[in-house]
């Protein structure tokens, strides 16, 4: 790599924590208006790991939150927030998964128009998106107020019907070998009442 080469990606390093740090106020924010309304419509009281890597947001100095980013990171994160539009790929640190999923399936701009109205996300978000794989949509998630990166974490009966629906076949084997172990008890049972009634009419 050629010395001209070094400088340059040094100083585009130096220009994007640079940005981020100007941007840094703007980019800690974690915009409590998603929570407030999971809260309120869900009952539930979460925090902000459903979207941030850290459960306490992205302001502080705890890995995954801005003051423990490095350089490259701070990239990273400045290139997340330069996402206005959907479809755009989304790395941000301070975002896990399902934060860096929303971005890039609405763009930041929308994302930002959602703060007036934080239950229209939800319809926003690709119906068939379940990142946990745990048959609950990860709108779905958002609203009831579960985590979309744990599987065990969702509607007890919506994750029951996940779960008979994907094992039927095992339950239906265990039923039937259920059904004919006590069909077959019952036949060994009689068949002792009838030898035991037997023998009882031999001795008389």
């Amino acid at each position: 790599m050629t010395s001209c080469n070094l400088i340059f990606r040094a100083a585009r390093r130096r220009l994007a924590l640079a940005l981020a740090l100007i941007l840094l106020p703007v980019a800690a924010r974690a915009y409590p208006e998603f929570q407030a309304f999971v809260v309120k419509h869900s009952g539930r009281p979460i925090n902000c790991a459903l979207c941030h890597t850290h459960k306490d947001g992205p302001e502080g100095t705890a890995p995954g939150q801005i003051g423990q980013l490095s350089p490259a990171e701070l990239e990273r994160l400045g290139r997340a927030r330069a996402a206005f539009e959907p479809g755009t790929r989304v790395d941000s640190p301070i975002l896990n998964p399902f934060g860096n999923h929303i971005i890039q399936q609405v763009g930041k701009k929308r994302f930002l128009e959602f703060r007036v109205a934080p239950e229209q996300l939800a319809a926003a978000l690709a119906s068939d998106s379940d990142l946990d794989h745990d048959g609950i949509p990860d709108a779905r998630e958002y609203l009831d107020g579960t985590h979309p990166l744990n599987k065990s974490d969702g509607h007890p009966w919506l994750l029951f019907q996940t779960n008979v629906q994907r094992n039927m076949l095992p339950l239906l084997l265990a039923l039937a070998a259920t059904a004919l172990g006590l069909y077959g008890l019952t036949h060994l049972l009689r068949g002792f009442d009838a030898a035991t009634r037997a023998h009882g009419e031999d001795e008389e």
